[in-house]
């Protein structure tokens, strides 16, 4: 399949809920029935909707031949630098990027973009399931502004922009509240593509074996063990990399057919006429719910700690709400240079918070009759009982078919196995800052504290050598930057990340010896004939 196939294939109108592989066919015949379904979620003006998205075979192609001729236009004028960085040894690679989703896709094109070659991104999914967008995610529409800096690192012709309004139209745009969830899966298929990405896919990190200024790393690849080399390692394993799912243990003392977690992609065709528990109130347990329901679920039951659901994005009707204050808005990329205390007490507040709800995720489980919402339920126990999961919660006890942990992630970096050898020498934020009192913070105090260029620092200064060219652009990474790494408002703090690359690797290769040899060695004069019939006298 040629370049310019790659581009129109993924140069196509979008879907609020399309199959998982989406081809060409699919898109010409459901064309009206896609512009009536966003306009009945609000995805689209009444005024617009009828002329929003390209449909026709005609139209397609010529949205796909734009697009394919104005993104070359525009990768052209933002021009390219060559790989200047100086070999060291026989090194298979400058940097590996565990994780393909918009992460690492977003930091491997900001890397190339700065002249470093030899970039590898591994995945361990199959080949375009890399991220959640496909099978884990279940929102209708992203959580984030549509208006926000992505991964186009500072070529808008990259942007999502661009690309749906090639696509599309910039009316259709404008018409759009939030992205569609499938609308962006598309584009980082496209991205992938354009910015030539190279992801090898059924790779896993396994170990990190430091030697000197190199790390090897053991890889399972494609079933196959096998050992690399590199100098520098970026983690952008989102929200998953830095200790997995959260989960109760009388949940994981179920057997593993009942109970699910919304991080791992859930079979909904088996709960058809079931009753199911949703423990956890955040978008993730609203958005598991709402597909519950929508397939045809005979009771779903969602449980919450808390004593209110805070939701966002709630339509004009709904009562204003003061903006939470982040103290500098619009300066996210800045918030490292923050005291400890700031930055500890934005954690903090996180922490405390109540889980926010988009208004749609919400109201998509609160629009069915069979929805039933506990709060201040928090679970005391789940245990299996005549062939049911019995759950006990505030004195009560209630017997479901199958339940679903919407229950986040934890950050424990002894939970990854790629990190057993190192994870005792990761300076955390209990190592480095002493909480004022009443501010003390167990959860918060395992989050990793990071250098400015999101690599680890190490809790003794025997192991720096050890731990500086591994860097964490996962969640991980939130405390120290005050916003949740992974997500797409994080992205603007990519550049920092490829600029500590970039200076390391410029510093490491300055050649002291051929510099001073430079300086000594005599000025010669070039040979005058150029200019020798201008001379007088």
């Amino acid at each position: 399949m040629s370049a310019r196939d790659d581009l129109k294939r993924s140069a196509q109108p979008v879907s609020l809920e399309a199959p998982g592989r989406i081809d060409r066919r699919y898109f010409f015949r459901g064309g009206a029935a896609m512009l009536s379904g966003l306009a009945a979620a609000g995805l689209l003006q009444p005024a617009d909707s009828g002329r929003a998205f390209a449909a026709e075979p005609q139209q397609y192609a010529a949205a796909s031949e734009t697009l394919s001729a104005q993104t070359q236009r525009v990768l052209r004028w933002a021009g390219t630098t060559n790989d200047w960085v100086r070999p060291r040894g026989a090194v298979d690679h400058n940097v590996v990027i565990v994780g393909g989703g918009q992460t690492g896709l977003s930091i491997a094109y900001g890397l190339r973009r700065k002249g470093i070659g030899k970039v590898q991104i591994i995945d361990q999914a199959e080949p375009g399931k890399a991220g959640i967008w496909r099978d884990v995610a279940r929102m209708h529409q992203l959580r984030t502004p549509k208006m926000l800096i992505g991964p186009e690192q500072g070529n808008a012709g990259l942007g999502f922009r661009a690309w749906f309004e090639t696509n599309n139209s910039p009316s259709a745009f404008d018409g759009l509240d939030r992205i569609p969830r499938t609308a962006w899966a598309d584009y980082l298929t496209w991205y992938e593509q354009i910015t030539a990405s190279e992801t090898r896919y059924r790779t896993r990190l396994v170990d990190i074996e430091p030697t000197g200024d190199v790390l090897r790393l053991h890889l399972v690849s494609d079933g196959k063990p096998r050992t690399e080399t590199t100098r520098k390692l970026v983690f952008a394993n989102g929200y998953n990399g830095a200790g997995g799912a959260s989960v109760p243990g009388f949940l994981r003392a179920l057997p593993p057919e009942k109970w699910m977690h919304t991080e791992k992609p859930i079979n909904f065709e088996p709960m058809k006429g079931k009753v199911i528990g949703v423990l956890g109130a955040g978008a993730s347990a609203f958005d598991a719910a709402g597909v519950a329901l929508e397939r045809g679920a005979a009771e779903v039951h969602l449980f919450s700690r808390r004593a209110y659901i805070d939701y966002t994005n709630a339509p004009p009707t709904a009562p204003a709400r003061p903006p939470i204050d982040r103290g500098f808005p619009n300066m996210i990329e800045w918030s490292y240079v923050l005291p400890d205390a700031v930055r500890w007490r934005s954690q903090l507040a996180r922490e405390r918070s109540v889980a926010t709800v988009p208004f749609d995720s919400m109201n998509r489980a609160v629009g069915h009759d069979n929805f039933r919402l506990h709060v201040e339920s928090p679970w005391d126990s789940a245990a299996m009982s005549g062939g049911k999961v019995a759950v006990k919660s505030r004195g009560a006890t209630y017997n479901f078919d199958y339940v679903i942990a919407g229950t986040g992630y934890q950050i424990d970096l002894a939970a990854q196995p790629e990190l057993a050898g190192i994870h005792q020498s990761i300076a955390l934020w209990r190592d480095r800052y002493q909480p004022e009192v009443g501010e003390s913070d167990k959860v918060s105090g395992a989050y990793p504290y990071l250098g400015a260029g999101f690599q680890f620092l190490a809790r003794e200064e025997k192991d720096s050598a050890l731990l500086r060219n591994i860097h964490c652009a996962n969640l991980a990474a939130s405390a120290s930057f005050n916003i949740l790494v992974g997500d797409v408002p994080s992205m603007v703090l990519q550049p920092q990340l490829v600029l500590a690359i970039a200076q390391d690797f410029m510093a490491e290769s300055v050649d002291l010896t051929v510099n001073e040899r430079s300086l000594d060695t005599p000025l010669m004069p070039p040979d005058p004939t150029p200019y020798q019939r201008a001379l007088k006298g």
